[in-house]
């Protein structure tokens, strides 16, 4: 088997400083690290992870944890460049669950028996008892699109994204602007009814309580009764929009036995920017959240606190996404 000292011996450099290059660190040379590099794979070296995780006391394994179904393309793309990430700063990552076979255990223990070196908590019911115990453990976590006292958290600025919704929507010359929003206990839905409010606020547009209606994310029947609600009112928004890309379905449904159509009759926006949004016909104004960024962040901020020097802390990272404008807000006016 091929050790460090032997690539060592090959480059004429100490195994410390094959070890620093074979582990990605910057203070290295970038072409003697290469060099490094391209020996060890010449030689067909493969680090041997017992030894690492003995000297370093970790284990490189990250957990994540996702309560639910992973059949939302933004979160599948979140999750992606999380492993991505993690891969290319040398972590593997694992999924948190609440059992072992047939043995019932808390997030947190599973955590713990999978000796995980942190947690990025990406989809869950927050106020679950057992989310609670795993964000204040001692283990250093990431939280996506929420806020726990102690912890990191990564998410889409909510606030300024829909700020600039409202903007883009009423420079197409629109006043009469309805919002169908996501479940409301939700730190993110929150953030987003405060963005919708601002925005208008801040272009002097008076909403209608009205306006404001309660639906559920990635549920296109949700959205489908709060888009006849809007539609039956005396005086309906000629825009709306919508929690996400996918629940916008419903509403184009509604749309279509009505024969109304899309932007002529009616203006609509999405938010979250997946692909769907570009396949529909007109193609969909969305919101892009970057989840590759999203994921970056998640994976680097728990490997600060899990390497230091900045440990388990409480901070909100706030990642910018785009407008996409599409063809579905008509110019009026």
């Amino acid at each position: 088997m091929v050790t460090l000292k032997q690539i060592a011996e090959i480059c004429g450099v100490s195994v410390s400083t094959v070890s620093k290059a074979m582990n990605g660190q910057p203070d290295v040379n970038p072409a003697t690290a290469e060099r490094i590099r391209k020996v060890a794979r010449d030689l067909g070296y493969r680090p041997n992870a017992a030894a690492r995780s003995l000297k370093t006391k970790r284990s490189y394994l990250i957990g994540v944890l996702f309560a639910d179904q992973i059949n939302h393309e933004y979160f599948a793309n979140v999750l992606d460049s999380i492993r991505n990430t993690a891969m290319d700063l040398g972590y593997d990552i694992m999924f948190v669950s609440d059992r072992v076979g047939n043995y019932k255990m808390s997030f947190y223990n599973h955590s713990a028996y999978r000796n995980c070196d942190g947690v990025i908590i990406m989809e869950a019911r927050f106020e679950d008892p057992e989310v609670v115990e795993l964000a204040a453990s001692e283990l250093p976590i990431v939280v996506l699109d929420h806020v726990f006292s102690g912890c990191v958290s990564v998410m889409t600025d909510n606030v300024a994204s829909m700020v600039e919704i409202v903007h883009y929507v009423a420079g197409m010359g629109h006043r009469k602007i309805a919002f169908i929003h996501g479940q409301e206990n939700g730190y993110i839905t929150q953030k987003r009814i405060e963005g919708f409010y601002k925005g208008c606020m801040e272009l002097g547009i008076r909403t209608p309580a009205e306006y404001i209606v309660k639906g559920k994310y990635h549920d296109p029947e949700a959205s489908a009764e709060a888009t006849k609600q809007l539609l039956s009112l005396p005086d309906p928004p000629t825009c709306i929009i919508y929690p996400d890309d996918y629940s916008y379905l419903g509403g184009l449904r509604v749309f279509e036995k009505r024969g109304l159509t899309v932007p002529d009759d009616i203006s609509v926006v999405g938010f979250d920017g997946i692909d769907l949004a570009s396949h529909l016909r007109p193609r969909l104004a969305t919101y892009r959240q970057d989840a590759q960024k999203i994921g970056e962040q998640a994976v680097i901020k728990l490997i600060e606190q899990i390497e230091g020097p900045m440990k388990k802390h409480e901070e909100q990272v706030y990642v910018s996404g785009t407008i996409q404008p599409g063809k579905s807000v008509k110019k009026i006016g």
